[in-house]
Formats: structure tokens, sequence, C-alpha cells
């Protein structure tokens, strides 16, 4: 035996996830080389592949982790199951850098394809059937893998923890692996066996062997025992050696492959390949092996006496697994059938020596199959690395479906292939099991035999074709649990999938081999009386008319004529879509625009901002807009906005920033219908701690905050008034909170079941994973809001499926879904990835989001963008898992680069007195006026009375002054001159009015906007039409457009029922601003807060009526207190009281 050949290599890192599979497990194609070896490709871990150019990269940057506390992890057997969990443990450990490998391999050839040994009698050249070339096992890093070829383990030390070798080595381990595989079977029963010229068909050195002897029987007959997978292969494979004058296959049973397929399929496979020229007999076992002198083959008998002359016989009738090394160890092995018995861990009898593949007996089973190894070693491999972040995972019974070409037939079995001979393995939960529930007597069982299987088959059978499949479903046809088909495979990677994820089906059985029906198209989804805005009551048949007839020829106009999305704006998305199908219909081009301002979309503008490094508005202006010098207006000035904080972070109230926002994101709380705001502190995934409750309890408390439980898990305070928000959040971050950009276009939450943490049924961390997640995103702008959630089993708690990316936790790791969304058009996810292991979650995330942060539409929600994203998922998984565009690596940087420059907006807002002053109600006055809504007392809170029907439609434009005079009312040095302008509101008596700076010009108008009576204009943004010398004021409720100068100051550009009061104003060498108005008498009597102060008689409480239904039930809503409450106890006022006091245990309050 030749000197073993030690070389030492350096571990592995998985590529962030950039090659997971598609969810179909489809394998995109590789380039076609005249190589054999490319084939190989198929059993390789993707990720593993390029392991070397990403350990050079990590290397390089110095990302390799170095001096960590490692394991010696030694692998007896370098096969394909060997090899398969060297790849997937340097995957899994390579930013762990916790493991290093020493292999040891009987054969003295690298790991090698043993599926595809048949190619070899073409090529010849044996590193074309290498998985890994010998550069892969050099590529990793320094130490981490070390093997050792033609050496063969002797023996095992469990105590000592140690392996003795044919080389007399002895190799220490921590963890110790063995994938012996399995020995062909040679029948020694059989007389003459060990004749020259018989041949198993196992190895590259049972190839050369049969290669060699078959050129010295040149013209002679060949003969193959054994009609399996692997017969098949022998006989294909003698038949490409073209020594042999005729070859024959023969086969015990009636038809062949009789372990993967039925009579009729089976038999048609005979027909397919004795046209290729293999002569197969049937029903035939060898009796006997006839020899000459020199005792080489000279023919067979037949057990029915029949002989048949032949030179050579290849036998390929099954395996044995190898456990002879094991069973010398002590170690338990199975005493029929053999193997190395292991649980569900894979671990055998003794600690810390685990067995996989071939070697392996789990459940009295041995698997002649790869596929099954290969999930072992993916099983431990996964639990020597990722368990402590997720669930070990379990072996659990493997798939055992193939799909492959025999002599030029596709043949594929899958799932239950004999559910209907055999009877199911197993049902689907929901199904229903008719003919299994006692239909059938116990004297009807025993007169007529056993229950037929509850399943029924669907059979195609095209003898022209040469086609055949046979799929077995569940008696109501809901479920598919299995099949075979001949011929025509295509379907194969679509229905394996569905099998194994026992999901009903949502078509007949029968569009599944003959296809659907084509009907006549019924158009789009939504009928023509179908609401799409509900705040003012639009149709999909009034946007579509007002196109059609000419009216509207941009979205601007359809907002204009048919208020659509003027007023909340979440129907924009859907009134954009129906716009632009009306006009592609009539022939027309539609312009996807930001506004008037910018002839780009939101994508492009995007990238004009990203490339050329635009950090102002007032640079994108000048090198973007139509008019450079423009303002902007209510479009425009939130998108570009978005853009710059989506590439820059930087906070979004200073100076040249302030002016692009919305009122939520101009003072980082939600603003609510009363002029207050809601407050939301960041919980993480919905975790938080018992000190934190107490201080929103006590913040809530002290400023007289409504409190609900949000969707997403956390808490938010309501009421809050724009002068109280700093003093808020100082208590809040005093406590150890932040900022929960619940205002914000950005990453609101990732919701969480508590998964492993607590639940039984937990499978993965759920609620670790989602902080992280959160933790990473949080803060992060986009072109909408994003929600995210994690669920630590497929029961799904997190409703993950109907977020912009969920993850929910696998036996392998988490499935990635994304895209879904709920709101007025709901959406569900779309799996992006699966199975991917903790470690690999962010990379693939952070390119995801940056690329969908790059290419997405305003105000689109990630449903929306990946439905108008040409090639869908698809395409997104090409670009996010495989690089296709080439960007991975710049997506990656740009998020690091954004979570490395987070900061939370309230502190920056508390740490700069500039930015404080700010939230003054006026400008003029530290006075305030409150309570703009009468507040109504509901289930012991607070909350604003319900908005009137109609809006206030007094003429204020026109309105006839007895006298004005000009007022000083607040200092000019209170407004900056910014690209953007600048806007305060001022109180005189009880009026509020609203001062708008913009380019040195100097506006005054009324602050109430007419349509709800809301005194917010100062806070609006500023829009303009250079051309038409137009500027206005957008109301930041519902976007009501208002006319600040001109002949037309006043007007309502958007909505002709309302309109408001201005007045002349001008600045003074005393630095003080004067408006002309008239007295605080007559101002109060038409534009005074108190006038218009919306009280609760003036509306009718919807739930009068069915409160009086349930009053005579003696119910309001729920249950009467008795049901549930403690006869004499104190209520949650008296208790909270109590407790705030320092009475719940004494003077010193709760005993910590």
């Amino acid at each position: 035996m030749s000197e073993p050949v030690p070389i030492l290599t350096p571990g592995v890192e998985p590529s962030s996830g950039r090659s997971h599979s598609p969810p179909s497990g489809e394998k995109f194609p590789f380039p076609e080389e005249k190589m054999a070896n490319v084939s190989n490709s198929e059993w390789n871990d993707a990720e593993a592949n390029v392991l070397p150019e990403k350990v050079a990269e990590m290397e390089s940057k110095g990302e390799l982790p170095k001096n960590t506390d490692r394991k010696r992890v030694v692998v007896v057997g370098l096969g394909m199951v060997g090899i398969a969990f060297i790849e997937k443990l340097m995957k899994y450990d390579v930013k762990r850098r916790e493991h290093d490998i020493v292999v040891i391999g009987e054969e003295p050839h690298l790991a090698y394809n043993r599926v595809g040994l048949t190619s070899f009698f073409q090529h010849r050249v044996v590193e074309n059937l290498y998985l890994n070339p010998q550069e892969w096992y050099s590529g990793m890093p320094e130490g981490s893998l070390n093997y050792h070829l033609n050496t063969k383990v002797t023996g095992i030390d469990s105590k000592n923890k140690t392996v003795e070798t044919s080389s007399g080595t002895t190799v220490p381990y921590d963890v110790l692996v063995l994938a012996t595989g399995s020995d062909a079977v040679l029948p020694r029963h059989t007389p003459g066996h060990d004749a020259k010229g018989v041949f198993v068909y196992r190895t590259i050195d049972d190839l050369e062997r049969l290669i060699e002897f078959s050129s010295t029987r040149k013209g002679t007959t060949g003969a193959v025992v054994g009609g399996g997978l692997l017969g098949l292969e022998a006989a294909h494979a003698m038949m490409d050696l073209e020594d042999f004058k005729t070859v024959k296959l023969i086969e015990r049973n009636r038809w062949v492959l009789s372990r993967q397929l039925d009579g009729d399929a089976g038999g048609m496979v005979v027909e397919q390949v004795r046209a290729l020229g293999l002569d197969v007999l049937l029903s035939k076992r060898v009796g006997k092996i006839l020899t000459n002198a020199e005792n080489y083959v000279s023919g067979v008998v037949f057990e029915d006496g029949e002989e048949m002359d032949c030179s050579c016989v290849c036998f390929a009738i099954g395996i044995k697994a190898r456990d002879e090394l094991a069973r010398k160890a002590g170690i338990k092995c199975a005493d029929r059938g053999g193997g190395i018995i292991v649980g569900n861990d894979l671990l055998t009898s003794l600690p810390d020596i685990y067995a996989i593949g071939e070697c392996a007996s789990w459940e009295n089973q041995t698997f002649g199959l790869i596929a099954p190894g290969i999930e072992m070693a993916d099983v431990l491999a996964f639990n020597l690395t990722q368990a402590k972040a997720h669930a070990p995972r379990k072996f659990k019974s493997p798939d055992l479906s193939t799909k492959l070409k025999l002599l030029g037939v596709e043949v594929a079995s899958f799932g239950d292939f004999f559910a209907d001979r055999d009877g199911p393995k197993s049902m689907p939960a929901r199904a229903k099991k008719e003919g299994m529930n006692g239909a059938r007597d116990t004297v009807k069982k025993l007169t007529e035999g056993a229950a037929p299987p509850p399943v029924k088959a669907l059979t195609y059978k095209d003898p022209f074709s040469q086609v055949y499949k046979k799929y077995i479903f569940t008696m109501d046809g809901k479920y598919i649990l299995g099949g075979m088909m001949i011929g025509d495979t295509k379907d194969y990677i679509k229905l394996v999938p569905m099998v194994k994820n026992q999901k009903a089906l949502e078509i007949p059985p029968s569009e599944l081999i003959i296809g659907a029906q084509k009907g006549d198209d019924d158009g789009d989804d939504l009928t023509d009386d179908t609401q799409i805005c509900s705040c003012h009551n639009v149709t999909k048949g009034d946007v579509v008319n007002s196109v059609k007839d000419g009216t509207c020829k941009s979205i601007g106009d359809v907002k204009s004529c048919t208020k659509a999305g003027t007023g909340c704006g979440g129907c924009m998305p859907l009134v954009q879509t129906i716009f632009n199908k009306t006009m592609s219909s009539m022939g027309q081009e539609v312009k996807n625009h930001l506004c008037p301002h910018f002839e780009y979309s939101r994508a492009d503008l995007f990238n004009i901002i990203y490339v050329k490094n635009l950090t102002e508005f007032d640079a994108v202006m000048k090198e973007a807009g139509k008019e450079p010098n423009s303002t902007g207006c209510e479009a425009c000035k939130p998108t570009v906005g978005s853009i710059i904080a989506s590439l820059f972070n930087k906070h979004l109230l200073d100076d040249s920033r302030r002016g692009l926002q919305d009122t939520n994101d101009r003072f980082l709380a939600n603003i609510q219908r009363n002029g207050t705001f809601s407050v939301i502190p960041r919980v993480s995934a919905g975790e938080i701690t018992p000190e934190k409750l107490i201080i929103i309890g006590m913040v809530a408390k002290k400023y007289n905050l409504y409190c609900k439980i949000t969707g997403g898990q956390r808490i938010d305070m309501f009421g809050a008034r724009k002068q109280d928000l700093p003093d808020i959040w100082q208590e809040l971050i005093d406590g150890g909170m932040e900022s929960g950009h619940a205002y914000a276009k950005s990453l609101r939450t990732v919701k969480s079941c508590v998964g492993t943490t607590w639940c039984r049924f937990g499978i993965g961390d759920s609620v670790g994973m989602a902080v992280r997640l959160e933790e990473r995103y949080k803060s992060i702008r986009a072109p909408h809001k994003i929600k995210g959630g994690v669920s630590g089993c497929v029961r799904e708690c997190a409703e993950a499926q109907n977020k912009d990316f969920g993850l929910i936790a696998t036996e392998k790791g988490f499935n990635i879904f994304v895209a879904g969304n709920g709101g007025a058009k709901p959406k569900h996810s779309e799996l992006l990835a699966k199975d991917v292991p903790p470690d690999d979650i962010v990379p693939i995330l952070d390119r995801y989001l940056a690329f969908y942060i790059r290419t997405a539409d305003k105000l689109q929600r990630t449903a929306r963008w990946i439905e108008n994203l040409p090639g869908g998922i698809k395409y997104l998984q090409e670009v996010i898992l495989e690089d296709k565009l080439g960007i991975a690596a710049d997506l990656e940087k740009q998020m690091e680069d954004l979570v490395g420059s987070f900061f939370c907006e309230w502190t920056e807002v508390l740490q700069d007195p500039k930015k404080r002053a700010w939230f003054s109600q006026f400008a003029n006055t530290s006075e305030n006026i409150v309570d703009t809504i009468e507040p109504t007392q509901e289930r012991g809170q607070e909350r604003p009375s319900y908005w009137p029907k109609d809006s206030v439609t007094e003429d204020f434009k026109n309105h006839q002054w007895s006298e004005l005079s000009w007022q000083p009312l607040v200092k000019a040095e209170e407004f900056q001159d910014l690209p953007t302008g600048d806007s305060k509101a001022v109180k005189r008596g009880d009026t509020q009015l609203a001062i708008f700076k913009i380019k040195g010009k100097w506006y005054c108008t009324q602050q109430m906007c007419p349509h709800k009576r809301a005194f917010v204009l100062s806070d609006g943004l500023i829009g303009d039409d250079v051309a038409n010398n137009k500027l206005w004021v957008s109301c930041p409720y519902h976007k009501r457009n208002y006319e600040l100068g001109g002949d037309n100051a006043g007007r309502c550009a958007n909505d002709e029922s309302v309109n408001i009061a201005t007045f002349p104003i001008e600045v003074r060498d005393d630095g003080l601003v004067y408006v002309k108005l008239p007295s605080v008498e007559e101002l109060d009597s038409v534009l005074g807060t108190k006038k218009f102060v919306i009280k609760k008689s003036e509306t009718t409480d919807p739930f009068d009526a069915l409160d009086k239904k349930l009053e005579k039930m003696k119910m309001k809503g729920r249950k009467g207190f008795s049901v549930s409450h403690l006869e004499g106890g104190l209520g949650e006022k008296k208790k909270a009281s109590m407790i705030l006091a320092g009475g719940e245990r004494g003077a010193g309050g709760l005993d910590w």
C-alpha cells in the first residue's frame, strides 16, 4: 500500500446566502462543456463550490476568525456522503471557525461522483469525476481541512477518542463521523461467483478492471444481473464499451425498476431499452455461472434450466452496509440487513460518534440512494454548528423520489409512489380518510378481505409517444401523495414539493396531467363599481372614465378630477395601476414621472442622486429638475427626502431637509385627527421588560395619553401635543428606549412569536432572530413602510407570510418570504429562499431590501413592486441569490453603511436646542391652544370626538373685513431662507395664523384647513409651478392645496368647496413681521379657534343602535365585569393609584 497523502488545507465560508437554491429546488443550468465532470455539480453544495474564492476574499479583508477554540472532527470515508458532510460543515462553520476536519479515505482518489460512474467508460479520466478539484481542498482556511488518501481505518478507541489507520497512525478526535458507505453484493452462494470475468459495479477500480477485461473479449456476449437502477447503468456502460457484440440484462421480476415503477411503467421502460439494443431477459434467476478449464466465465445456467453463453457477468443486485469497523469497536449495529444503528440525531450508541450515509441504519432501514445520505450530512453539520441559535434538526423519513435518464429513457418516481398497491405510508392531517373509519365491519373484512387502500390513482398512458404518468391522490382528490412518470418528467420538480408540503390542491387533479382548460379571459379583478378610494368614495369606473373621455392625461389630473388619492393616499398604488392600464389600452404612453417637477421615475432619480452624490434638495433640483430654481411640491419633496435619507442617513430635521418632510417625519411622530400626535417607542420583536412597561405606563399617565397595543406588538400612546413631544421622548429615552420610527416610511416592526424561547412546538428562536433583524434595519428609509415577521414553526403565529419580509423556522434553518402586505390590496408573501441557515439570513435580506430601496416607485409597497418587477420572484431570486447583475456586494455594502450610521432621531432633537425649539406650538408666544376637538371619555380613556361629515364651506377667501391695519406678530429671525421654504404658526387672540417665507417672499393665511377643521396648514409642504407662477401649501391631512399668492390666493386647487383667508404681510426694518389684520374681536369672530372646535354633539355614535341591542342582553360589547373580577376588588384606577403612592408593599412601594 502506498503512503497516505496528507494535505493541509484551509475550512470555509458560506457565500452570504448568494447561491441558495430557489424554493422549487430547481437547479439552474450549468454551462455545457465537453468535460464530463460538469455533471458532478448537482451533487455539490452550491455554496461550498465558491468557498475558496470566499475564503480568499475574507482573508484579504481580515475577516477570517483567528485563534478560536476548535474541535477536531474526524471523518472516516471520503465518498459522496463524506464530502457532502465536509462541504456543509465548512460552509456553516466558516464565519465561526469552531471546527477542524481530518478525513480519511480508503480509496486512492479524492471524492468522486459514484452516481456518474458510467461516464468513466467514455473519458477514462478519474479527475473528471471528482466532486471538487484538488484546488478546492487547498483553498480552505489554513489548518481547517486535512485529508488522507489510500488509508484504511482499522480500529476505534472510543475511550481515548482516537482511531487507528492501516499506516500505523493514531488520529485523535473530538467528534467522529463514520461515512464508510457500503459494498456491492456478490452472491457467494452461486457456483462460479469467483470465476474470472465476474465483476461488481461499484468503484473506479471495479470499472478499470471491467474495461481491461472486456478488451480481451471482443465480439462476445456480456451479461448484467439485476434490473434496478444500478443494473441499467451497468448495462449502459457495457454497451458503451463497444467490445461486446451483445449485452443482456437479466432481471428476476416481470419488469425492470420494480422498486420504483409498477408493471405498466416498468414494461414501457423494457420496450424502450430493447429498442435501443439492450436484450432484456425477465423472470430469470441465475443458478450457476459456467466456467472453462482456466476458470473464465463461459456462460450461465438459469434456475429454470435454460443456459446462456456469455464471457462476462456483472452483478448489480444490491449493496450491503459497511459496519465491520463499528462492530469491532462495540458500536451497536442492526442484526438484520446490517448497518450502524443511529437515532434521529445520527448519533450511534457511543458518545461523540456519528454515522451517516449507506452505512447508517435508521429505524431498521438503510438507504442506497445518495439523497438520504446528503440529508444526513446536512442535519449533522447543521447541528454541530447552528444549533446554538436554532433548535437541533432531526433526521426524518427521507424522500426517496428519483429522477434520472437511463439509456436515454426519462424515468421518475416521487413521494409514496406505491400507495395504491401497498397502502399509504402516511396521510395529510386534513385529508378525508374515506374507507379508514369503520366503513367495513369485521364480517366483511373476514369474507371479502382487507379494504382497498384509501387512495385514487389517475393514470395517463401514451404508447405512441412512450409517455406514462400515474399520480396518486387522497380519496377526495385534495392531496397528491406520489406517482411515477416515464418519457415526460418535466413536472417532477413541481410535484415533489407539492407532496412534501402536503398542501391542499387548488386545482382539479386532472390539471396536473392534461393542464387547465382555457376559458374566456374575464379581464381585471375589479369591476367598475368597485370602490378604490374610501376617503372620497371614488370607484374604479370614475378613474377609467375620466381617462377615456380625455379629461385626465396624467396621474395628477386624476387626483384633481376625481379626488382619488387626495385623502389618506393609501389608494394611490392602485389608482396608478388603473391609470396605467387604461392609458395602455388606449395606445397612450404612460409616463412614470415623479411629478411635474421631475421627468424621472423614483428609481431613475435614486440613481442620479446616488451616482452624483447629491445630498441637498436644491442640488437635486438643479441637476435633475425641469425648473432649476423650483421649490418642488408635496409629491417630490418627501420622495427626494426619503432617497437622501436612504442613501446618506442624515437627520430629517436638519435645516436643508426639514422642509422636505410630511408632518409625521417633520415632528417624528404620527399626527392624529385632532392635531395631536401618537408616540411609539421601539419594542424590538415585541419583547419588553417589566421596567419599560412601567415607564411607558408612567409617561402615559403623566401626559394623559390614550394607550393601545398595535398589530406590530408595540404600545401606541395617542394624544401627545406637539409641544410635549420632546419632554415625552426625554422620559422614554431616560428609561432606555428610543424612537420606534412608526411615523416613517421605514422599518416599522419585526413581529415574532416566542419560538423556542418558550413554546413547546418551536423549532427556531424566532424572538432572537426578530430582535436581531429589527435592530439591524431600524431607521432605514424606504419607498414605503416595511414590516417583518419571524415565526418559530409552521404554525405561523407571527403571520410572517403577509409581511414585506418574513421568516418561518424549518428544521434546516428558515424559509424566507418576501413581498407580502395587508392594506387596501392584501397579498400573501412569496418564497424567496428555503432552509437558509441562521448565519446566512442577514446577507440575503440586506440585498433584498437594498434592491427594493433602489428600484421601487414612490410609495410602492414591496407587494406591488414585485408584481411590476420584470420576471417577478424568479428574477428577484436570480438577482439576490445568484447575483445575476453582479451587484450583490454593492447592495450589501450599501446596507452595511446605512446600518453603521444609525442614530436615534428623538435623541438628536433633545441634544439640539434649535431643533427642540421647532416643537413650540406658536412662534410668537409660549401660550398654547389645546383640544380643537372635544374629548370623549370611552372605556376609561380619552379620545377625540368623531369628525363631522361636512367641511366648512364658508367663503373665507372673499370675506370683507371692516378695517385692516398692520400688526407686528413675530420676529423675522424666527424664519430661515431655505430652498424648500419655511413656515410657522402664530397666535393672535383666539385665532391661529400660518406664516410662510419662501425664497425671500412672505405669505400669511389662516391656520385652519376647512376640509376637516384642522389647524395644521403651517405644517404643510410648499409647492410651486414656476411656469404658471403658482405657489401653494398642501394640507398635511388630506393634501388640499391652497394657493398662497396672486389673484387666486386662498383658492383650493383640488377641492372647490373650500378656501382660506389670506392677508397682506411684510417685514420691516425693526426686524418684525407685520400682517395686515382686522381687530382681534372681528378676526376671532370669523377665524377664532373656539368657533371651530369640533364638539361631541355634532356627530352621532355609530354604535348607538348596536349598544341598545347589547344592553337588552346586559352586555356592551363584552361580558359583564362580575364574570371575571374578584369580589371587593379595587379596580384598575384604585389599584394603580395605590401602587404609585407606595401603598402596594408599604411606604416603599413595590418590593422588587
